[in-house]
C-alpha cells in the first residue's frame, strides 16, 4: 500500500488574507475602548470653524487666530483660509470615551460591499486600463515593442530597471505616486520577463520605488506638506535630512534588488518565486516569440505612442490640475477608444478585446474593495482614535533620539488603522506635533517620524495597495514577505538613524 503524499500548505489568497484582517478588525472594536476626538473644519463659504463632535452636534465659531490659540491647535489660520488644510483637524484634548461600537457578522458581512462602493474611481480605472492592455495584446502591439526594447537595452538590462524605479521614487517623493502604479505592471512585466528578470524583480522595481519615495516625501502633498502645516510649520524644515534619507534609501533599494536578480539569473532556482515563473510567464508572453514576432509596424508604433502618451499626461493632471481617479479614468476611456480605432480590428474584435482585457483585472479591482471594507470597519468602530490617544500618552515625556525612534514605530502602527497619507496626518499632527515642544525638539522631526513611520509599513500593509499589487502579478503575499523582509530591516535602521541625526542638528 502505497503512503499517501502529504499535501503541501499553500499559502491563503490575497482575498483569504483580506478577510481574515476584516474579521481580526472586527474583533478590535469588541476589545479596543471606543473614543473620539472632537473635529475642526474650516468652511470657505462662510469664513467659519465648525466645531464637531461624534454625535452630529456642531459649534459655529469665528475663523480666527485666537479661537486656534483656545483650541490650543497649532495650525496656523492661513492653512485653513489657502485650504492647505481641506480634512478636519483633531482638537488636543477633546478625546471622549463612547460607547462600544462593535462590527458585528453582518457589519462584517456588508464591509466588502461598501468598501467596493467606497473605491469605485479607483475601480474603474483598474478596469478600464486593463481594457486598454486587451485591446494592445489582441494586436501584438506588446510583443513588437517588447522585441524592440529587448534590442536595445541587450547587456544593459539592470540599467533599464534602476532608471524606471528611480523616476517612480521621484513621482513619489514629490506628488505621492502610490495608485499609479498600477497602471504600469502590465507594460513593465513582460518587458522584465523578456529582459531574463522573474516577476519580484518587477514589482520590487517598481512598489518599492513608489514606497521608498513617499516613505521618504520631500514635496508630497498628501503627506509631507499636510502633516507639516497640520503641525504649524513649513515642509521646508527637516527637507534636507529627508533628500539625504531618500537617495540612500533607493540606492539601497536598488543594490538590493541587483543583488537578487543578479544570483536569480545565475540559477533560476534561487527565485523565490520559481514555482510560479512558468505560470506567470504563460500569463504575460503567452504568445511572444522573440525569433517570431509581428512587425513594429507604423500602426503598432501609433498605438503604442498613444497609449505610453497617457502617463506623463496623468501625471501632469495629479500634479498640476488637482485629477483624481475620475480625470484619470476619462483619460484611460478616450485612450481605450483612440486603440480600438487605431487597432485595424473587426468592431465586434475590438470591443471584445477590450472586455477580455478589462475582466483580467476584475480580481484586483474587488481587492482594492474588500481592503476599503477593513478601514471601514475600523472607522465605523471608533476605535482609531483611541488608537492615536494611546500614541500620544506613550510618547509624553520621552526625551531625545528614543522619542523620535518610538513616534515612527508609532506611526507605522497607526499606518495600519489609517492607511490614507493625508488622514493619517490631519488627524495626528495637532495631537502629537506640540508634544516635540515638551522635549524641546523641532516638529520636523515629528514629520519626518511619521513619514518614515506610516511608508515604512505601507510595504507590507494589507490595507494598502500591496496586495492589489501582487494580485496583478499573480504572486502570493507570503513571498513578497519572505523577499522584502530583510530590506524593510536595513530601512528601518537607515530611518532611525537619520531621525537621530534630524533631533540633533
Amino acid at each position: 500500500m502505497s503512503e499517501k503524499k502529504k499535501k503541501k500548505f499553500k499559502f491563503p489568497s490575497a482575498f483569504t488574507v483580506l478577510f481574515i484582517v476584516l474579521v481580526l478588525a472586527s474583533i478590535l472594536t469588541y476589545l479596543v475602548p471606543a473614543g473620539s476626538y472632537d473635529r475642526l473644519e474650516y468652511n470657505k463659504e462662510e469664513n467659519v470653524f465648525i466645531r464637531s463632535g461624534v454625535d452630529g452636534e456642531e459649534e459655529k465659531l469665528p475663523a480666527t487666530q485666537d479661537v486656534l490659540d483656545k483650541l490650543k491647535i497649532t495650525v496656523p489660520l492661513k492653512s485653513f483660509v489657502k485650504e492647505d488644510i481641506k480634512k478636519p483637524v483633531a482638537i488636543p484634548g477633546s478625546y471622549h470615551k463612547l460607547d462600544q461600537q462593535p462590527q458585528g457578522f453582518l457589519k462584517v458581512a456588508r464591509a466588502p460591499i461598501d468598501g467596493v462602493a467606497d473605491s469605485i474611481g479607483i475601480i474603474v480605472f483598474v478596469l478600464l486600463l486593463g481594457g486598454c492592455i486587451g485591446v494592445l495584446n489582441k494586436t501584438g502591439t506588446f510583443d513588437a515593442g517588447i522585441a524592440a526594447l529587448s534590442k536595445l537595452t541587450k547587456g544593459k538590462e539592470f540599467l533599464m530597471v534602476a532608471i524606471l524605479s528611480s523616476i517612480v521614487a521621484l513621482g513619489g517623493t514629490t506628488f505621492g505616486m502610490a495608485e499609479e502604479t498600477i497602471a504600469f505592471y502590465p507594460i513593465l512585466m513582460p518587458i522584465f520577463l523578456a529582459s531574463g528578470f522573474d516577476a519580484m524583480v518587477t514589482i520590487a522595481a517598481i512598489y518599492m520605488g513608489s514606497s521608498i519615495g513617499t516613505m521618504f516625501s520631500t514635496t508630497n502633498a498628501f503627506s509631507v506638506v499636510v502633516a507639516s502645516n497640520a503641525a504649524g510649520i513649513s515642509f521646508k524644515e527637516g527637507m534636507g535630512v529627508r533628500i539625504i534619507s531618500l537617495v540612500l534609501a533607493q540606492a539601497i533599494s536598488l543594490w538590493y534588488i541587483y543583488r537578487y536578480s543578479k544570483k536569480v539569473k545565475k540559477d533560476p532556482s534561487n527565485s523565490i518565486i520559481a514555482e510560479d515563473m512558468p505560470r506567470i510567464k504563460d500569463q504575460y508572453l503567452k504568445d511572444y516569440d522573440p525569433d517570431n514576432v509581428a512587425p513594429f509596424n507604423f500602426r503598432r508604433i501609433a498605438m503604442l505612442v498613444v497609449f505610453m502618451l497617457a502617463f506623463p499626461i496623468m501625471i501632469y493632471g495629479v500634479m498640476n490640475l488637482e485629477w483624481w481617479f475620475e480625470e484619470m479614468s476619462t483619460l484611460f476611456l478616450v485612450v481605450g477608444i483612440l486603440l480600438i480605432i487605431l487597432s485595424g480590428l473587426e468592431e465586434q474584435d475590438a470591443v471584445g478585446s477590450f472586455l477580455d482585457g478589462a475582466a483580467d483585472l476584475v480580481s484586483v479591482a474587488l481587492i482594492i474593495g474588500v481592503a476599503r471594507g477593513i478601514n471601514i470597519i475600523l472607522d465605523d468602530g471608533m476605535i482609531s482614535d483611541t488608537m492615536l490617544y494611546g500614541a500620544s500618552n506613550i510618547i509624553s515625556g520621552i526625551n531625545g533620539v528614543l522619542f523620535s525612534s518610538v513616534q515612527m514605530i508609532l506611526f507605522s502602527f497607526l499606518g495600519i488603522f489609517i492607511p490614507s497619507s493625508s488622514g493619517l496626518a490631519t488627524l495626528s499632527m495637532p495631537i502629537i506635533a506640540p508634544l516635540a515642544d515638551t522635549v524641546s525638539l523641532g516638529r520636523d522631526v515629528v514629520v519626518s517620524a511619521y513619514n518614515f513611520g506610516q511608508g515604512w509599513m505601507a510595504i507590507i500593509a494589507p490595507t494598502g495597495l500591496i496586495l492589489a499589487t501582487l494580485e496583478m502579478v499573480d504572486v502570493s503575499y507570503n513571498k513578497w514577505i519572505k523577499f522584502i523582509a530583510p530590506l524593510m530591516g536595513i530601512l528601518l535602521v537607515l530611518a532611525i538613524v537619520m531621525l537621530g541625526i534630524q533631533t540633533v542638528i
